[in-house]
């Protein structure tokens, strides 16, 4: 048999779920590179013998995505899979052409061929960007179970940019096991909060064992929930499927790969950030979801903030930091940090960009849209040691954290700092509770599957 010849696009997360669940066993392909892309420093990689299965015995090495027309003519490929997410669609078609010039078939796998179906109900937390409030939505969903007395289980979107053998499945509950994993920043910021409220939380690379080790979790597992990356669709196949959109991009959730899959397949949208975002963005999500959705449940929230030290904030020049992913490809230029800036009164938010150092310097060339916020970039050792030094070097008078966790964990600040906090607050009804409540019941009513 003639295998045909495969190239998944990927950006080390869906591209080695895609190869997993669909080519890894079976004889009629055969994948003969990775293309890497939006995470710095993972080409140049091999992904290993020990995960590629036995069709693979030397592993697949990754390129970055630059070489993609010289690997097409090079390795005679027949079809591109892409695999990566948070991408506009004239970015998609345009690899697209890039793809079919060179003389091969452009793949988009879907849902059915990569999703996983557990033995426990799965709730499924997505989004129509990077950066709607999918996390602050997960420890609300959590955080309802729980007060119920369900043992809740979550499983994040990979974020695999280390030793990929060692992070086949990786079990975090206590905030040791961060140490223990060598977690980047970006890992943290997605994990530490579910720790911290007292759940368990698997990541890593091979979501079939994954699952299987969730599902049998030493303390219980009554209900797993997939806590999304980027704006990519589940890995695993949900019971009750929940989408953020993000009234600050409005427009965004129909013009983004793949965005508008999740919204299309919601069975509940929430529309976050409605304190903060004008009446007609707002407005605009809502036609969005009534066009290509409209037998969907729609939930209006508010990410309302606090600060521990508002009083550093009041008439200062500050330094604003925020999750760098979601301003790096989520093209946020506003965040929880600015709010609080805004809400307390800073004097000025003073514009990191004269001082950026290293690898940070290089993230405001490929995203020069950034503007004056400072990304809390941390893929590696390096980019944490470049993040300390450009904090530093910012002449400012306070800074104002906006990520998921305290940055003073990880590098050293200098100034007099404070913390941004955020949670989901829903607004009138229906809410998460009612909505919970009706999907419980719809499992204790059934025989076929283990109760809740």
């Amino acid at each position: 048999m003639n295998r045909r010849n495969i190239i998944i696009i990927g950006a080390a997360g869906r591209d080695f779920h895609n190869f997993n669940t669909y080519f890894r066993d079976d004889e009629r392909y055969k994948v003969v590179a990775f293309t890497a892309a939006q995470i710095p420093d993972i080409d140049d990689r091999k992904y290993p013998t020990e995960l590629t299965g036995k069709l693979y015995p030397q592993g697949i090495p990754i390129f970055a995505e630059n070489d993609l027309v010289s690997l097409i003519r090079e390795k005679q490929v027949d079809e591109c899979v892409f695999a990566y997410s948070d991408v506009p669609y004239q970015k998609v078609m345009a690899l697209s052409a890039v793809v079919n010039a060179t003389g091969a078939n452009f793949t988009l796998l879907g849902p059915n061929a990569t999703m996983l179906k557990s033995t426990k109900p799965v709730i499924s937390v997505c989004a129509t960007r990077t950066g709607c409030g999918k996390s602050q939505t997960s420890r609300r969903v959590i955080e309802i179970l729980m007060a119920k007395g369900l043992k809740v289980v979550a499983v994040r979107h990979p974020m695999p940019y280390g030793n990929l053998v060692t992070q086949k499945v990786q079990r975090f509950a206590t905030l040791n096991d961060l140490k223990k994993h060598h977690c980047t920043i970006e890992e943290m910021e997605e994990y530490e909060p579910h720790i911290v409220r007292g759940n368990v939380i698997y990541a890593g690379v091979d979501y079939e064992a994954i699952l299987r080790a969730a599902e049998s979790d030493p303390n219980g597992c009554d209900v797993i929930l997939w806590d999304g990356g980027n704006n990519d669709f589940p890995f695993f196949k949900p019971d009750l499927a929940i989408t953020v959109a993000d009234p600050h991009r409005p427009g965004n959730e129909l013009n983004y790969y793949p965005g508008e899959v999740n919204l299309r397949m919601a069975d509940v949208v929430i529309i976050n950030k409605i304190d903060t975002a004008s009446p007609e963005g707002v407005q605009t999500v809502r036609r969005s979801i009534e066009q290509v959705n409209p037998q969907a449940l729609v939930i209006d929230a508010a990410s309302p903030i606090r600060v521990d030290r508002p009083e550093i904030i009041r008439d200062k020049q500050v330094l604003v930091i925020e999750d760098g992913p979601t301003l790096t490809h989520g093209e946020m230029q506003i965040g929880a940090g600015i709010v609080a800036a805004r809400k307390y009164g800073a004097r000025e938010c003073v514009d990191p960009r004269p001082f950026v150092v290293g690898k940070l310097a290089e993230t405001f060339r490929k995203y020069p849209n950034i503007g004056q916020l400072l990304p809390a970039m941390g893929y590696g050792e390096t980019q944490v040691r470049d993040l300390e030094e450009t904090i530093a070097r910012t002449k400012c008078e306070a800074v104002i954290i906006g990520t998921p966790i305290d940055l003073n964990r990880i590098v050293q600040i200098r100034q007099p700092s404070t913390r941004v906090y955020y949670d989901l607050q829903e607004i009138g009804r229906p809410n998460l509770d009612e909505i919970l409540n009706a999907f419980l019941n719809k499992f204790r009513n059934e025989t076929s599957r283990e109760k809740v």
